[in-house]
């Protein structure tokens, strides 16, 4: 989660609201994994060929002049020497020795039926040399690594200050911008192509290219605004153009990282053979009284006993008081606080030590009296008296009994607004009165 704007003044808030990151594309793009290249795609059947940027064009001859589909053409690792190792097995043997035939509209007339070719990984010779171009362009890339890694040649811009950086690889430039300028890419060891990344993101702000939204302004004052305050200095996961400069999208056939990861999870909770939990036991949470030292593992536990006890009814206070669970957590907060002062939260007199003040409250009959909602319904009764305080983990905003909430709700009347006059109803809108406040 990334921290909100700043406000106004440039100044971060106390309680700055959290945003979710953007969902991840829901589809694989492995094809971006290719990197432009002047190699040329030749045609399986005829002297047609294209350049590699091209390939759309290629794969739309083969199916309307030679009726050749080629399944999941975005997970082929290198399209050309796939396109020249069938191109040499197509002269070799018929096309039929090695593609499943597909009939178009086979209950038609005889003469509008027309055979088409697919060419997929179920066959083994296939999905063989899928599985070898796929670990060839791997070690092609771990190799580069390697090569960026052991370069001390390296010389970079910061692309937001200018400030020179040369030396081995990019870690000194890739800290730099996330520690001066909340700017980050990744570790410098999950990055391949880096000379040409840098370049590519350099290009974007040179076009006035906002790097996350990848919107376009009119200088560079006002981008550089908008991605402060938009805190926009990251790329766009979704664009699928940088996939290729992270070693990660290269480990398996046709997985993104996020699969990568998915599935590793998936393999750790397999494992149950190898790794026994039986006798793991969980250390039970204590949840402790508000008024004494007693501890109880479960909520109703600890309900009963300050009620039994203290006579403190926390659920009949939230009934009577119709507390929300903020409300909820702020009181308890406020309480926990007052008797920690050897304060009585009722009267608000205070004692010289909790026994006098535990002694005054029952006394008084000031366990279930509270003060003003102003006294305690305040912001910094968020923050709890004790870090690890238990009670505020199990606090609801509901009473537990769906049926019940459900009978409440359906006897709360719903009345639709008159909106035969809207002028009328704008005028007396309660929006005025907030606007004016």
């Amino acid at each position: 989660m990334a921290a909100s704007d700043r406000s106004k003044h440039g100044e971060d808030s106390i309680l700055e609201p959290l945003c979710f990151p953007d969902p991840p594309a829901g589809c694989s793009s492995a094809a971006s994994l290719e990197r432009p290249s002047s190699d040329l795609l030749v045609c399986l059947f005829c002297s047609e060929s294209v350049p590699l940027l091209l390939k759309d064009t290629l794969l739309r001859h083969l199916v309307l002049d030679h009726k050749l589909v080629i399944a999941d053409v975005q997970l082929i690792a290198d399209l050309s020497k796939y396109l020249q190792y069938w191109k040499g097995r197509f002269l070799e043997q018929p096309l039929t020795e090695f593609c499943s035939v597909i009939k178009t509209n086979s209950t038609g007339p005889l003469e509008k039926q027309e055979d088409y070719f697919l060419l997929c990984d179920i066959l083994p010779e296939d999905r063989i040399l899928r599985e070898r171009l796929q670990k060839q362009r791997l070690e092609e890339v771990l190799e580069q690594q390697q090569k960026e890694r052991d370069d001390s040649s390296f010389h970079h811009l910061c692309m937001f200050c200018s400030e020179e950086f040369t030396g081995n690889r990019l870690s000194s430039l890739l800290n730099h911008m996330a520690r001066e300028h909340s700017f980050s890419i990744g570790l410098p060891d999950n990055i391949v192509y880096c000379d040409e990344f840098l370049d590519t993101l350099q290009n974007k702000l040179d076009s006035l290219q906002c790097l996350y939204c990848e919107k376009t302004f009119r200088d560079k004052t006002t981008l550089k605004d908008h991605m402060r305050k938009k805190t926009h200095r990251r790329i766009n996961a979704n664009n699928h153009d940088y996939d290729r400069f992270y070693v990660i999208n290269y480990l398996e056939l046709g997985k993104t990282w996020e699969e990568v990861q998915s599935e590793d999870d998936r393999d750790l909770l397999d494992d149950g053979d190898e790794n026994d939990w039986s006798d793991w036991r969980a250390h039970p949470v204590s949840v402790v009284c508000l008024f004494c030292d007693h501890e109880s593992e479960t909520m109703d536990q600890i309900y009963t006993h300050m009620k039994d006890t203290h006579r403190f009814d926390l659920h009949l206070l939230k009934t009577e008081h119709n507390l929300s669970f903020y409300q909820q957590v702020k009181l308890v907060n406020f309480i926990r606080r007052q008797i920690h002062q050897s304060r009585c939260y009722g009267c608000q007199e205070k004692f010289g030590s909790r026994a006098d003040m535990l002694h005054h409250i029952v006394s008084k009959g000031h366990v279930m009296n509270l003060p003003e909602m102003s006294t305690w319904d305040q912001p910094q009764y968020y923050f709890p008296t004790y870090e690890n305080d238990a009670l505020l983990c199990a606090l609801s905003d509901t009473d537990g009994d769906e049926s019940d909430e459900m009978s409440h709700s359906e006897d709360v009347p719903v009345i639709a607004e008159d909106i035969s006059n809207l002028q009328a109803l704008k005028q007396s809108s309660i929006l005025n009165q907030l606007l004016k406040n």
